[in-house]
C-alpha cells in the first residue's frame, strides 16, 4: 500500500475523506455509566464531560431535567473552553463573560450586555443530535442541517436493558488497526491461545473461555481447545446490506467441522459470539488519528445479563473516569516471559484477552505503516474492508450517500446480524448454523419485541 492511501484510510479529522465518511454514521460518545455518581463522584456535583471525537472537541452535559446536550466546545463569544462551564441546571454558562447555553445550543443569557439587549436571541452554538441506546449516548456529526439516518435496529440496540450491557476502553492507536483485529478470524488461534483449558463453569462474561455450541462424542469442547488444536481456518465472506458476513471453518474430522460466523457492520463495527447465548457488538470510535475507544455492547439471548459481574470483571483492567487501561506500552502490557513459555502463547494474562488485542494494535505504533505489511490469504476480509472504505470515501466526497447503516434507505431494514460458534456436521453445516441461530432467536425472551420509535435527546439546530 502506498503511504498516501494509508493516510487516506486513517485520517479522521474534519474535512478529511475518512472523517467525512465516519461523520455520516451514529457514533457513541459516552456510556450512561459515566454520569453515574457511584462510578464518578464528580457527576453528583457537575454532570459535564469534555469529549473528543473524530478529531473535534465537544462538551457533553446533562441538565436538571435529565436532558443531554452536546455542543462545540469553544464558546461562540471569544472561544473559551465550555468544558469548564458552570452547569446551572437550565444550561451551561461560560465563566468568561457569563453567556449561557441550553442543551439545544441556544444562547439564553448574555448578562454583561446592556439592558434590553437581544444579542442572545441571535447566538446559537452548534449542537448535535443525540440518541440514547443500550446504555450509551450516540451523536451524529454529519453536515449541519442534514437529517441523520434512522438508528439501526441491530440486536444490541433492540434488546431490552435487562439483556444488554456496555463497556469501553481507550487504546493508543488509530481506529482502523484496532478494528481490523475484529474481522481477522485467524488470529484467535495464536494471539488468544491458552495451553490449558479452564473449567467451563467459571466462564461467564469471558471470551474464548466458554464452550462451542454442539459437542463431540457427547463432550462439550471449550473454545480454547478448538482454537488451539485447529489453527488453519478456511475463511470466506459474503457481501451483505450491513457490510460483510464472515465464515471461518475449522474441520475437526471427516464428519464434523467447527463453524464461526461473524460480521463486519460497515464501517467500524464487528459482531461476534461471546458464548452460546451472548454476542458482542464492538465499535472502534476514533478520538483522533492516534487514539480510539472501543465500545463493546453485550447482548444476551437467554437470561438477563449479570451487569454487576460483567462490570466488575472489566473495571479491574481500567482506571476511571476515562476508562484508560492499566496495561500499556509503559508496562509492556503486563508481559510475563514465564507465562509465555508455559501457559499462554502471548504471555499477557489469562483473565482478560482484551489486553492481547490491545498489544497487537498498539505495538504497531500510533498509525500502522501499511507500506511495510505483507498480507496473506487469511487477510482477505481485511483487504475487502479497506476496498469498501476507499469506495465509500469516494462516494461521499462526490456528494453520494454513505453505504449500509449510514444510508437512510437501507438502515431501517438492517437487523441482527446473526452469529454462531459451534460444532456442526461437515456436510450440511450451512443448514446447521442457520437452524442454530433461528432456535436462539426463538428462545430469546425479547425476540418478538419491536423497536420503539427513535427519540432524539437533543436536536441539531
Amino acid at each position: 500500500m502506498k503511504a498516501e492511501q494509508n493516510q487516506r484510510l486513517t485520517q479522521v479529522g474534519p474535512g478529511t475523506p475518512g472523517g467525512e465518511l465516519l461523520r455520516r454514521y451514529w457514533q457513541p460518545v459516552a456510556m450512561l455509566d459515566e454520569f453515574d455518581p457511584a462510578l464518578d463522584p464528580s457527576m453528583a456535583i457537575r454532570p459535564v464531560k469534555a469529549v473528543r471525537l473524530l478529531g473535534q472537541d465537544f462538551v457533553l452535559f446533562k441538565d436538571a431535567q435529565g436532558r443531554f446536550g452536546m455542543l462545540d466546545r469553544d464558546c461562540p463569544h471569544r472561544g473559551a473552553d465550555l468544558a469548564y462551564g458552570r452547569n446551572e441546571g437550565d444550561g451551561l454558562r461560560c465563566p468568561f463573560h457569563g453567556w449561557k447555553f441550553d442543551v439545544s445550543g441556544q444562547c439564553t443569557e448574555t448578562p454583561a450586555e446592556p439592558a434590553g439587549s437581544t444579542l442572545c436571541q441571535r447566538i446559537r452554538q452548534r449542537s448535535y443530535p443525540l440518541v440514547e441506546k443500550a446504555g450509551a449516548l450516540f451523536a451524529w456529526l454529519g453536515p449541519e442541517g442534514q437529517t441523520p439516518p434512522p438508528f439501526p435496529a441491530l440486536d444490541c440496540f433492540v434488546a431490552p436493558a435487562s439483556h444488554s450491557f456496555v463497556f469501553k476502553g481507550l487504546w493508543h492507536c488509530n481506529w482502523l488497526q484496532a478494528f481490523e483485529v475484529g474481522i481477522d478470524p485467524a488470529h484467535a488461534s495464536y494471539l488468544h491461545r491458552f495451553f490449558n483449558d479452564a473449567p467451563l463453569e467459571g466462564s461467564y462474561g469471558k471470551q474464548f473461555r466458554g464452550a462451542s455450541a454442539g459437542d463431540i462424542g457427547g463432550e462439550r469442547w471449550p473454545m480454547t481447545r478448538v482454537m488451539r488444536e485447529f489453527d488453519q481456518p478456511e475463511i470466506s465472506f459474503t457481501q451483505q446490506p450491513w457490510g460483510l458476513q464472515l465464515t471461518a471453518l475449522r474441520p475437526l474430522n471427516e464428519a464434523l467441522t467447527h463453524v464461526r460466523v461473524t460480521n463486519d457492520v460497515f464501517p467500524q463495527t464487528f459482531v461476534i459470539p461471546l458464548s452460546e447465548t451472548m454476542t458482542i457488538t464492538q465499535m472502534h470510535v476514533p478520538v483522533d488519528d492516534t487514539r480510539n475507544y472501543w465500545y463493546a455492547f453485550f447482548t444476551s439471548f437467554e437470561a438477563p445479563v449479570d451487569k454487576a459481574t460483567m462490570r466488575q470483571q472489566r473495571l479491574k483492567a481500567v482506571t476511571l473516569p476515562d476508562y484508560i487501561p492499566k496495561a500499556g506500552r509503559w508496562n509492556q502490557w503486563g508481559f510475563n516471559p514465564e507465562e509465555q513459555m508455559t501457559r499462554t502463547f502471548l504471555g499477557m494474562g489469562e483473565d482478560d484477552i482484551n489486553v492481547h488485542d490491545q498489544w497487537a494494535c498498539e505495538s504497531m505504533g500510533p498509525i500502522q505503516d501499511r507500506t511495510r505489511e505483507h498480507l496473506g490469504t487469511t487477510d482477505k476480509v481485511i483487504m475487502a474492508h479497506r476496498r469498501l472504505l476507499l469506495q465509500a470515501m469516494d462516494t461521499v466526497a462526490q456528494g453520494g450517500t454513505a453505504p449500509g447503516i449510514g444510508d437512510a434507505a437501507q438502515a431501517a431494514g438492517i437487523t441482527g446480524p446473526d452469529t454462531v460458534d459451534g460444532i456442526a456436521p461437515a456436510q450440511g453445516w450451512q443448514d446447521w448454523w442457520q437452524r442454530a441461530v433461528r432456535d436462539k432467536r426463538e428462545g430469546a425472551p425479547w425476540s418478538s419485541a419491536t423497536e420503539p420509535a427513535q427519540t432524539l435527546l437533543a436536536a441539531a439546530k
